[in-house]
C-alpha cells in the first residue's frame, strides 16, 4: 500500500495518488493558480489532464464549472495562461528535484562515468538532453542494455525535452548531456516529479519517446516506470478509506 493519499481530478473523475496529480490553489485576491507541491493555504482543486484537456475545458467554460462546485464560490478568475503555468510550474519542479539529487550526490553526469555504472549493472535510471547525440544516446541505451542483461530489448534512456543548457542550469554543472542515477529510491522520485510534467505536456512535445521498463515517459505509464526502483502498487489496491475528496 502506498503512503500518497489518493485525489479525485475535478474533470476527469479518475482517482490517482496525489504525486501524480497537480493541484488548483484558490488564493487570497481570488486567483487560481497551480500549486505544485500542494503546499498553499486554503482550498485546493486537483486535475490529471493533459495540457491540452485543460485547454479545451478552460475554453468551453467546464473548468470553471467544476471549480466553481470545489471551491462553493464562483467569486474567482481564471487566467487564459493558466495551462502555460502550469506546464511552467511542473517543468521548474522537475528540474528542482533533478538539482537537489544532483546536491545530494545521486546523480551522474559525463559519459564515460555513467557507460562504467551502467555497463556494471548499477544504473538506475537514463536521461539524454534534447539536443544530444544520437550516437551518444545509442552508446549510452546499448552499455544500459548489457548491464540490465537485456541486449536486444527497446531499453533506452529518455530524452527530456529540454536542452542541455536547461539541464546544466538544474544541476550547477556546463553542458550536461547524459543523466544517470544509480540510487533507486532517488531514480523513483526523479520519474514521478518528471512523469506528472511530461503526461501533462503531452507527448508532442517529447521529443523521442524512448520510455522503458525502468521509468515511464507519463504519468499514465507508472506501473512500468516503477518495475526497476520497486514493485509497482497493484492496480484498485486502495481501499475507500485511502481515497479522500477531490479538493481539500
Amino acid at each position: 500500500m502506498t503512503d500518497d493519499p489518493i485525489r479525485k481530478c475535478i474533470l476527469s473523475g479518475e482517482r490517482e495518488a496525489r504525486p501524480h496529480l497537480v493541484r488548483l490553489a484558490l488564493a487570497p485576491d481570488g486567483s487560481i493558480h497551480p500549486d505544485v507541491r500542494a503546499k498553499a493555504p486554503g482550498r485546493g482543486a486537483w486535475i490529471g489532464v493533459t495540457r491540452a484537456e485543460l485547454e479545451i475545458a478552460l475554453k468551453k467554460g467546464k473548468l470553471k464549472g467544476v471549480l466553481t462546485r470545489a471551491f462553493k464560490t464562483a467569486e474567482f478568475t481564471l487566467s487564459p495562461d493558466l495551462p502555460a503555468q502550469i506546464a511552467t510550474a511542473l517543468e521548474r519542479n522537475a528540474m528542482d528535484r533533478l538539482g537537489l539529487e544532483s546536491r545530494s550526490g545521486t546523480v551522474l553526469i559525463g559519459s564515460d562515468r555513467i557507460a562504467q555504472n551502467a555497463r556494471s549493472g548499477k544504473l538506475a535510471s537514463l536521461y539524454h538532453a534534447s539536443d544530444a547525440s544520437e550516437d551518444g544516446n545509442r552508446k549510452l541505451d546499448q552499455a544500459w542494455r548489457i548491464g540490465n542483461d537485456v541486449e536486444g530489448s527497446g531499453l533506452r534512456g529518455l530524452a527530456l525535452p529540454v536542452s542541455r543548457t536547461i539541464l546544466g542550469l538544474a544541476l550547477g554543472r556546463e553542458n550536461v548531456v547524459h543523466i544517470g542515477l544509480t540510487d533507486r529510491a532517488a531514480a523513483k522520485r526523479v520519474s514521478e516529479a518528471l512523469d506528472r510534467w511530461l503526461h501533462f505536456i503531452g507527448p508532442d512535445s517529447t521529443p523521442v519517446p524512448c520510455e522503458t521498463a525502468s521509468q515511464g515517459a507519463s504519468a499514465s505509464q507508472q506501473n512500468g516506470a516503477s518495475q526497476q526502483n520497486g514493485p509497482s502498487e497493484p492496480s484498485g489496491a486502495h481501499t475507500a478509506a485511502d481515497v479522500h475528496e477531490e479538493f481539500e
